[in-house]
């Protein structure tokens, strides 16, 4: 099988299965380009999804894009993208014309229950993941604290957090 006939099978798979979107699908991004497929590295995966944070656009997306780049430059970045968003535009169309029509029965409603703890357990599974490669030493771990209690307790800004952590990086891994 080619390179890019996989990307395009690998985000397609993503994409499938990516409910909750953002950081959910994080686990299941890391499964399949790291463990699965061996295109990036767990350093990779890391300043990937840091990039893909900052800039506009959902994680799953911009992360294909990076990966996709990786694998298949320009053409592996567009199959990768492409794949990522195919099913869930698809199922996103389906969706809103029988959503109002369904939502009243009690299945539905089961099924959305049913899926609103898992996407909290794929959180913490990518959360677990990522944090064992990017906290490597006391100092990641109190750059990981402050932003934690800044955003959560203090509802600081994500990108105000982002900058302050870099500002952080330079003072604390620049006097190494």
């Amino acid at each position: 099988m080619t390179a890019l006939l996989k990307l395009f099978l690998a985000f397609l798979k993503i994409g499938a299965f990516s409910f909750g979107g953002g950081y959910a699908v994080l686990s299941l991004i890391q499964e399949e380009v790291i463990e699965g497929n061996g295109w990036i590295s767990p350093e990779d995966f890391i300043d990937i999804v840091a990039i893909a944070e900052m800039t506009p656009g959902p994680i799953a997306v911009n992360s294909s894009t990076f990966v996709g780049y990786k694998v298949g430059a320009l053409a592996g970045s567009a199959i990768a993208t492409f794949a990522v968003v195919l099913i869930p535009i698809t199922i996103t169309l389906l969706v809103s014309v029988y959503y109002n029509k369904f939502k009243h029965l009690k299945q539905v409603n089961w099924v959305i229950l049913g899926i609103r703890p898992a996407v909290l357990g794929l959180i913490a599974a990518a959360c677990v993941k990522i944090g064992k490669v990017s906290i490597i030493d006391l100092k990641g771990a109190i750059i990981a604290l402050l932003v934690f209690a800044g955003v959560y307790k203090l509802k600081i800004n994500p990108i105000i957090a982002i900058v302050i952590s870099g500002v952080l990086g330079i003072v604390f891994y620049g006097m190494m």
